[in-house]
């Protein structure tokens, strides 16, 4: 549909090129200006696309909204035909004394949702339900007291990785129930986040497996550590209830065109030291890269690696190349991107740091030390858990892929 579109009207690939890239840098430009500078710049970014759904007419963006609609679809089809892998474990057995630690506020109220408190007395777990001033370590390390041998945690990442904490370093069983907003780390156990009752079988026989965990300083972390303009924009108060609004009103301050360099020094891949990061994000275990949506995706927990991500975005220039590069699933070609591995990170500065610990805003004084914690966590999850879902490694990755799952062969 593309290729004959371009036949009979030649002249709208270049037209529909600048208008993006003045969209682009226009809409970068009021991302990071001030005042009157921002209002200008914001005008320019709609009329360029406005002029560019004039241009392209009635037909045209039938055409385009069409061909978005075909491109959604095959991507929906790729996941679906790529399938899920499921990690190897040992089956094990009921939990003996099953204790469920539930903070009722976490997803806008999922654990009422989805009765976590019937469902779990059903399966013979023993509820904990936290109050607002409740101190979520202490009650785990109560459950242990107790004689708890299986300690699962319904709420957001925030609070999972701080009962994992307790439970590794108790040697007991740890449960994950999807109920916060993102369910990042459920995500990537192979958990079905929509199944949130379902979560609870993992009490019930099960399949478990040693997982990794990270740690900066002190503080466990079972998804990721941000610093630089992400952490410093979740550090407001005003952030939790005015997400978009607060990063509007950061963001010229972090990263226009006077913001003044984030002071974090740490050695990038080739081991010399580096300052320039706009982003940087410790991972325990490495991200699946070849697009900005892949950021949410492990396809391994126990490799016993810490994946290091720095983002260095000089201005609308650079930001215009990241989303070319996103569509094709090759952003992990942007100049300003380096990733790499490592079993432990250092990161200096000469102040506090703000840091966003699985989501949750901290400031550690520095040196901040990361290390990873290998095969640190038991986790059980349920018989019927559907997996890991298989990463596609780009464009051409994905269609060699899909030639050989079309050939009855295996995909990745």
């Amino acid at each position: 549909m593309v290729l004959v579109r371009l036949a009979d009207r030649p002249i709208a690939l270049p037209v529909a090129v600048v208008a993006v890239s003045v969209a682009t840098t226009a809409g970068w430009t009021a991302l990071v200006g001030r005042g009157l500078g921002r209002a200008t710049a914001a005008a320019v970014a709609v009329a360029a696309l406005g002029g560019l759904l004039a241009f392209a007419g009635a037909v045209g963006v039938l055409s385009t909204l069409v061909t978005v609609g075909l491109l959604a679809a095959s991507q929906g089809g790729a996941r679906a035909a790529f399938g899920r892998h499921r990690p190897k474990g040992a089956i094990v057995r009921p939990a003996r004394h099953g204790v469920l630690l539930l903070n009722p506020r976490s997803g806008g109220g999922a654990a009422e949702q989805h009765d976590l408190v019937n469902e779990a007395a059903a399966r013979g777990v023993r509820v904990v339900v936290l109050t607002p001033d409740a101190d979520l370590r202490a009650l785990a390390e109560e459950a242990a007291d107790d004689g708890a041998d299986v300690i699962g945690m319904a709420g957001g990442d925030g609070s999972l990785g701080l009962v994992a904490d307790v439970v590794r370093r108790r040697g007991l069983a740890f449960v994950c129930v999807p109920a916060g907003t993102r369910n990042h780390f459920a995500l990537d156990l192979g958990l079905d986040r929509a199944d949130v009752a379902g979560a609870l079988d993992g009490f019930e026989a099960a399949i478990e497996r040693h997982i990794d965990l990270g740690q900066v300083g002190e503080r466990v972390f079972v998804n990721n550590v941000s610093l630089g303009a992400y952490a410093e924009i979740i550090q407001a108060d005003s952030y939790r209830d005015a997400k978009v609004g607060t990063a509007a009103a950061k963001l010229p301050e972090l990263l226009g065109p006077d913001h003044a360099p984030s002071d974090l020094r740490f050695l990038g891949p080739d081991g010399r030291v580096q300052s320039n990061a706009d982003v940087l994000l410790v991972s325990n275990n490495s991200y699946h890269l070849h697009s900005l949506g892949g950021l949410g995706i492990r396809s391994r927990l126990d490799r016993g690696r810490l994946g290091l991500v720095a983002l260095s975005v000089g201005g609308a220039r650079d930001l215009a190349a990241l989303l070319a590069l996103e569509p094709v699933g090759a952003i992990d070609r942007f100049r300003g991107l380096q990733r790499w591995e490592s079993p432990t990170f250092r990161v200096d500065s000469a102040q506090p740091v703000s840091i966003g610990v699985d989501g949750e805003a901290l400031s550690l004084a520095p040196p901040l030390l990361f290390r990873s914690l290998p095969g640190a966590l038991r986790v059980r999850v349920p018989l019927h858990a559907p997996g890991v879902r298989v990463l596609r490694p780009g464009v051409r990755g994905t269609v060699r892929g899909l030639i050989r799952v079309a050939a009855g062969k295996q995909g990745a």
